[in-house]
């Protein structure tokens, strides 16, 4: 027995772990855009509003998180984001930080930004707030028009 406590201990390797994948520049803005755009959900609607002091409508909100978090300088309504030359991108490959365009008619009059899991940041309505919306919810559903990708 003496013999086994006198044998020299073995000693294990440390696990060598593989360093987490590099992501990609524009995955890293598009990440940051979502994250500014979360972080804003509850601040007043405005019409005309582009800032968190003194509220935003759909397009203000959208110019104000882009610029801020991906330091891009979007149109500022959403008729002129809507005819902007930035890829269109099917529902189905929405990738975070997409932008979601909206109508009851034919021409978008209302803009969001994808934050993944089939939801969406927007400011939606006089009277309301910045707030996280389901894409599938029914009235978005509806008059969802396209998507645009200006992250890539």
């Amino acid at each position: 027995m003496l013999a086994a406590c006198a044998s020299t201990p073995r000693i294990e390797q440390a696990q060598r772990t593989s360093p987490a994948p590099a992501i990609s520049a524009a995955t890293q803005r598009a990440n940051e855009v979502t994250l500014r755009a979360l972080g804003l959900v509850g601040t007043p609607y405005v019409y005309g509003g582009n800032t968190p002091q003194g509220g935003f409508d759909c397009s203000g909100l959208v110019t104000f998180v882009y610029a801020e978090a991906a330091a891009l300088n979007l149109p500022r309504t959403t008729a002129q984001m809507a005819v902007m030359p930035a890829d269109k991108v099917a529902r189905k490959a929405l990738r975070t930080g997409d932008l979601v365009f909206f109508s009851e008619r034919d021409v978008p009059t209302h803009v969001g930004i994808y934050v993944g899991n089939g939801r969406f940041v927007h400011a939606p309505n006089e009277g309301g707030t910045v707030r996280l919306d389901e894409l599938s919810n029914p009235y978005w559903n509806r008059n969802y028009r396209f998507s645009r990708r200006v992250i890539d």
